[in-house]
């Protein structure tokens, strides 16, 4: 099989392969790490490569394996991980100059649980400074793989370059205000967004507590149900993350499309979305109508407020999690972060106290919506494709921003978990997403939904032309 091949096949096939004796886990880790070498001195989509541990954690799998012993879907297949994930004695910068030397001395729970479930991981991927909008200016950002004069979506850059690349198989990423599925969007991805606390977020940098979610960026459906039914469920070590029982997520793909209620806020999207965006939702919900799936026309929550109090309540969250180091270490920090810390910095207790009624307010429209529905259906940015030169300015531009993060971080706010998929491509070749939403802990139904649309579907399958 040619390298290109192997590279990109999916998460869970790769891991039946070398569960089945097809190949080993150290062979497909040797030509990981041999892709890695070859394409990310270009590509820049690694902050820290961990051959040796990778290929330690290959060789084991393969012991394993060979005893009889499969840890499950994930077992033997290489993937990488968000530098913001903690890994023992590894370094983990979050994307920041002033935690370059800082070596955890434990793992991630999210590490953890994918070391258990027999994940090799192979490194630690770029992201923007402390997860926020902008790479800190001594750190080149990672490219997107489909063409690099266009972005490759932030805070999970990284994370989405890599995996669309075929430098791993799945990956890891962040969402605090759309950092799951704009590097899912650009990078033709799969990234699933759980519920918040639905995965542990102990021993993963902070940028906003209450708003940050911790999940899988991957090329199917059908991977990210691996990865999420790996990383999921209650943990001693984060009293936030939920104590609800972990559903089987593979076995929830299988449901088809018939029967499901989809909502569909056309209005909504009208106004927000341009030409190529609309028309790619458009083109998902005709082909999850023509499965069977019920279209609905709903009216959604105005969402202008929750985007405008998404900026402040950001900012008063990540100045609290920099108390330690800013304004102490202010000329180390980047523009953008800078920014958003001292916005923070700035709000009183009475505007802080207005942002959370507010908050509760969004949630529960959304709650009562969504009780209706099996998942609703909306664009997962509000424009297509757009290049680096569009997007120079997003940290410091506060309209950029607001038009960017209108069909995220509403989701961000409310907690409600959301998948992003390959929907189609722009004329010049970039891929364009739509995301389902679904209510509180109801990952099964957006996995059903995702599945059927990937079966009908063939966008997921498409990679860029790296070899």
């Amino acid at each position: 099989m040619a390298q290109g091949d192997l590279a990109y096949l999916d998460l869970t096939d790769v891991a039946k392969r070398i569960q089945s004796g097809d190949i080993t886990s150290v062979a497909v880790t040797e030509a990981m790490l041999e892709r890695i070498a070859a394409l990310d001195g270009k590509l820049g989509a690694f902050a820290l490569v961990t051959s040796e541990i990778a290929l330690a954690q290959a060789a084991r799998a393969d012991a394993e394996i060979a005893a009889g012993t499969i840890r499950g879907p994930l077992h033997g297949a290489p993937i990488a991980v968000k530098d913001l994930c903690w890994m023992k004695g590894v370094p983990t910068a979050a994307g920041m100059t002033i935690y370059a030397d800082f070596k955890p001395d434990e793992d991630a729970t999210v590490v953890t649980r994918l070391q258990e479930a027999g994940a090799v991981i192979l490194g630690k991927l770029q992201l923007t400074e402390s997860a926020y909008a902008d790479h800190h200016p001594a750190i080149t950002p990672p490219k997107n793989p489909w063409n690099a004069d266009y972005w490759p979506g932030a805070s999970s850059s990284g994370s989405g370059s890599a995996t669309a690349a075929g430098l791993c198989y799945g990956s890891l990423g962040s969402d605090t205000g759309g950092s799951i599925r704009f590097p899912s969007a650009a990078n033709g991805l799969t990234g699933l967004k759980p519920t918040w606390g639905r995965v542990s977020r102990y021993g993963v940098f902070e940028l906003a507590a209450t708003l940050d979610h911790v999940g899988p960026m991957t090329r199917s459906a059908r991977d990210a149900a691996a990865m999420l039914a790996a990383i999921a469920g209650a943990d001693a070590n984060d009293p936030t993350a939920l104590q609800a029982p972990v559903p089987d997520y593979m076995a929830a793909l299988d449901g088809g499309a018939e029967g499901l209620r989809i909502g569909y806020p056309a209005a909504w999207i009208a106004e927000t979305a341009d030409a190529k965006t609309k028309a790619v939702a458009e083109a998902a919900l005709a082909v999850m109508k023509s499965l069977g799936a019920e279209v609905v026309e709903v009216v959604f929550p105005d969402i202008s407020q929750a985007v405008q109090d998404w900026f402040p309540l950001c900012g008063a969250e990540t100045a609290y999690c920099h108390r330690d180091t800013y304004p102490a270490r202010k000329a180390e920090y980047g523009p953008a972060l800078s920014g958003l810390i001292d916005l923070g910095r700035s709000i009183s207790g009475l505007d802080y106290q207005r942002i959370v009624l507010n908050r509760e307010d969004l949630r529960g429209r959304v709650n009562a919506l969504m009780a209706d529905l099996d998942v609703l259906l909306i664009p997962a940015m509000g424009f297509a494709a757009p290049t680096l030169a569009k997007m120079g300015s997003l940290g410091t531009d506060a309209s950029l921003m607001n038009s960017l993060l209108g069909f995220t971080c509403p989701f961000d706010m409310t907690g409600h978990p959301t998948i992003t998929l390959p929907g189609g491509f722009t004329e010049a070749g970039l891929p364009v997403a739509f995301q389902f939403v679904a209510g509180h802990c109801a990952e099964p139904v957006l996995l059903q939904a995702a599945e059927a649309f990937q079966q009908a579907t063939d966008w997921h399958k498409r990679h860029p032309a790296l070899g």
